[in-house]
């Protein structure tokens, strides 16, 4: 990939070093959400809904959006040197599956683009909400055009960007499906 992960700082792990994960380290158990992105299967499906359920909290705050969304800007930005820090630590590659922050922070940026009301009416928000994990999870998976590109940026940047550029084809869509009124 050619990032600074390739080449560890001194007194880490090499990437693929057998030297024990510290799951504990204040980084790591942030990346993971607290030891989420341990699970044995698809974690980022579970860092996704874990997003999902931050944005209908952020969203029942009833915060000025200017306010909620300088919150998930804020939860986002923070996200470039945590996963940083994360993945030098765990010395699994550029982007451990372990770190799920970068889908937990994505999914409420792409849901800005939503109507409060319209994500946190529950029950009858469940269709949008189930839609925007669903999407999220594609765009993610796939990585359509720049979100491939956008994970080749160095470190916990790349990391955090691509999930960026999901949420925002997961806006698009969302709006494009509100707009048809199919949600």
């Amino acid at each position: 990939m050619g990032s600074s992960l390739d080449t560890p700082t001194p007194g880490e792990p090499s990437p693929g070093a057998s030297t024990p994960v510290d799951w504990f380290a204040p980084a790591v158990l942030a990346a993971t959400c607290g030891g989420l992105g341990r699970a044995a299967f698809a974690p980022g499906t579970f860092g996704a809904a874990l997003g999902v359920a931050v944005a209908v909290m952020l969203g029942r705050l009833d915060l000025p959006f200017a306010a909620e969304a300088a919150a998930i800007v804020a939860v986002n930005a923070l996200g470039v040197p945590i996963c940083t820090a994360a993945a030098r630590r765990l010395g699994r590659g550029g982007d451990p599956g372990a770190i799920v922050y970068d889908e937990m922070a994505s999914v409420p940026l792409g849901l800005l683009a939503v109507p409060v009301a319209a994500r946190t009416a529950l029950p009858d928000s469940l269709p949008l909400l189930v839609a925007a994990f669903a999407l999220h999870r594609l765009f993610d998976i796939t990585k359509p055009f720049p979100c491939r590109q956008l994970e080749h940026l160095p470190a916990g940047l790349g990391i955090m960007a691509d999930d960026w550029g999901a949420a925002a084809w997961m806006a698009v869509a969302l709006t494009a499906c509100r707009w048809c009124g199919w949600l």
